[in-house]
């Protein structure tokens, strides 16, 4: 014997592994010839000392009987044989059910292998990984913003024509942001008319797509204390 009592899962694995080496059919098993093999092995077992579960035992007492019962003679006719039962039939169907679990077990074997080397990161908030975006109090809509503005409109076209004549010095909105940075920078906080000093066509639309341009970067902060109060331009200031 080449193998230990420990090298088996259990009785059944043992029956498996004699059944594979004797070259056997598990549909046919030789009873006597298993049977000896597997008293040897327990046997040999008992001569070194090793320690034998109580199912190896329970198991060779049941080969036994099987043996047994093949053994005594056969009195009954043809037609009483064929609806006799075989007394190893139990004994295999045990065998082939074990089998099928040991063959599933070497699958799920080899996926929890391959799932082990698989390593996945816990779901994280990844708002920690945002940049924070600025909190800029706005007290004035877009619409105010607008209706404000066409009235101031109105008032100068009472006072000064709107100038449509096409002049070379033509006013860009960049030009125009530089120019509010530095009003405030110098005064923090100015009325919103009161960037509006030239009353030309060019002028006044590229102020006013500055100043909005500028609310929506969150440079500035349009505000408005009351309602119909005067609108206010202030220094957007980092938190």
């Amino acid at each position: 014997m080449k193998f230990k009592i420990n090298d088996f899962e259990g009785p059944l694995d043992l029956l498996l592994h004699l059944i594979k080496e004797a070259k056997m059919d598990i549909m046919n098993i030789e009873i006597e010839e298993i049977t000896k093999q597997y008293m040897d092995f327990l046997a040999v077992c008992e001569k070194m000392n090793l320690e034998i579960a109580s199912e190896y035992l329970v198991m060779a007492s049941e080969l036994l009987e099987i043996k047994s019962r093949l053994l005594l003679p056969n009195n009954k006719n043809d037609e009483e044989e064929e609806t006799e039962e075989d007394p190893r039939e139990e004994l295999v169907n045990r065998l082939l059910e074990y089998q099928a679990y040991k063959e599933i077990t070497k699958v799920l074997q080899e996926k929890e292998n391959l799932r082990s080397e698989i390593y996945t990161k816990a779901p994280e908030n990844i708002k920690n990984y945002l940049e924070e975006k600025k909190e800029i109090k706005v007290d004035v809509s877009l619409d105010d913003l607008i209706e404000a503005f066409k009235k101031y409109l109105e008032r100068k076209k009472d006072n000064e024509p709107l100038k449509t004549k096409v002049t070379v010095n033509e006013v860009s909105v960049s030009s125009r942001r530089y120019e509010i940075r530095k009003i405030l920078k110098s005064k923090s906080r100015v009325s919103f008319f009161d960037l509006f000093d030239v009353y030309d066509k060019e002028y006044i639309v590229a102020t006013f797509l500055a100043v909005l341009e500028m609310a929506k970067n969150q440079e500035l902060i349009i505000k408005q204390d009351n309602t119909f109060e005067e609108i206010i331009c202030e220094v957007a200031h980092e938190k």
